[in-house]
């Protein structure tokens, strides 16, 4: 179901002069209202005046994850505090969290945004949808709350658990037919109904809406088949808005961008230059109806590559193909999304290790496990001592989930051990998780 036919079937004359008439507002707004954009603007000699089409676009600067960082924490708001009526933030698990705020008028879009999305894959007012992210600073759970709702829908805010059986009851005594989580998680719920013998036809489910993390078309087809329902993907980022940036249709054919409130450019990651329709690089978004936390050009570090074809369903918008690869070397764990360079300095602070290390990440019955093998330095004293040992075991596991929030099983392993002879370069990550 299309749920607003006036924009997401809008052509696209009348969506070229939307957004550019929306990108000069947005433009004058941060100009006057965001000093770390009027000092960009300024630096580069941007007159802002001469943006006239969405191809001047290009000629702007970029806004990176590292400027919004050195934000910290209101500097990039465009609006008084006193006109932020909600504030989410990314996890902060790479240094310091990017808080992003909502006006009033922002939160209403968002919910339109989301229920679009929602709309698209056929969840309406007799749905019962259960979502299963966490309720917290992360976006995820109120974005897709506050779309199911205005459209109507029962929603069970279950929000994320380890324990997937509680979810399972919950979906089998309240009669959900709508998931909302991560690929990853649902793979747990559907080893769970293994686990507990119950069959999926016990359920009510026709709906999963799935998101937050890269997944690929063999894990599709496999929740498919286990949990009995039609699986979906969607995209979005705390920093642009949360969900609701795009969204698959019932044809699963790409993820349709709501561009009357984003404008989408793909760009090769190392030259910067644009990348042709259907050529693969980096995504980068420019918000163009936000007033609390509106961002110019922001790099997003997903790959993906834009369907320039219009759709079956009818709408109009751009489609882009699936996230299923990253600019950088961050890992996407259960909720979380985590840098190598994180694990580096955590062990750095910690005295009696070597700056050698590996991470293995793996998949057993559903549930995402990892280990961190650290290498001893040569000169570690009473290396002999197993009771030595098993406290900066203890010592590292501890700051893992202190500083970081993962739970890991720490090996130590013996000097120069992960190193090879040829000195190669060791391999920081090696990701055994299938489907």
């Amino acid at each position: 179901m299309i749920f607003n036919k006036e924009y997401e079937t809008i052509t696209r004359q009348d969506l070229d002069q939307l957004q550019i008439e929306r990108l000069q507002s947005t433009l004058n707004r941060v100009y006057r209202n965001v000093a770390f954009y009027k000092h960009t603007f300024d630096s580069h000699q941007i007159n802002i005046e001469q943006i006239k089409s969405i191809k001047d676009l290009s000629s702007l600067p970029f806004t990176t994850k590292q400027d919004l960082r050195k934000s910290y924490p209101y500097d990039m708001f465009a609006v008084p505090l006193r006109d932020i009526v909600r504030i989410h933030a990314t996890s902060g698990t790479t240094g310091k969290a990017v808080i992003v705020g909502y006006t009033k008028n922002d939160l209403k879009l968002w919910t339109e945004c989301t229920a679009r999305v929602l709309s698209a894959v056929g969840v309406t007012a007799h749905d019962v949808v259960q979502i299963a992210y966490n309720y917290s600073l992360f976006t995820g759970g109120f974005g897709f709350h506050q779309g199911a709702e205005h459209l109507g829908a029962s929603v069970i805010p279950s929000s994320f658990t380890n324990m997937p059986e509680q979810q399972i009851t919950i979906m089998k005594d309240f009669k959900s037919t709508a998931l909302i989580c991560s690929p990853s998680y649902a793979l747990q719920l559907a080893y769970a109904l293994e686990e507990i013998s119950m069959h999926p036809e016990a359920l009510f489910l026709k709906i999963g809406l799935l998101g937050a993390e890269p997944w690929s078309e063999k894990l599709r087809a496999y929740l498919d088949e286990k949990l009995h329902f039609i699986s979906y993907d969607n995209y979005g980022l705390t920093e642009i808005i949360g969900p609701g940036v795009a969204g698959e249709c019932e044809k699963r054919d790409g993820l349709h961008i709501n561009e009357d409130h984003f404008i989408v450019e793909v760009i090769d990651p190392k030259s910067l230059k644009p990348q042709a329709p259907g050529q693969e690089g980096e995504l980068v978004f420019t918000t163009i109806t936000k007033e609390g936390f509106p961002l110019i050009r922001y790099r997003t570090g997903d790959l993906s590559s834009l369907i320039p074809e219009p759709c079956a369903c009818g709408r109009t918008l751009m489609r882009m193909k699936r996230v299923t690869d990253r600019t950088d070397d961050l890992i996407f764990y259960k909720e979380l999304k985590i840098f190598p360079s994180q694990i580096e300095d955590v062990l750095h602070n910690i005295e009696g290790t070597a700056p050698h290390y590996q991470l293995i990440l793996d998949r057993e019955e559903g549930l995402d496990k990892i280990e961190l093998k650290v290498e001893l330095p040569e000169n570690l004293p009473s290396i002999d001592e197993l009771k030595t040992l098993e406290n900066l075991r203890r010592i590292i596991a501890e700051r893992l989930e202190q500083d970081i929030g993962i739970q890991a099983k720490v090996t130590l392993v013996e000097p120069k051990s992960l190193r090879s002879t040829d000195h190669a370069k060791i391999k920081r990550v090696i990701d055994k998780r299938e489907l």
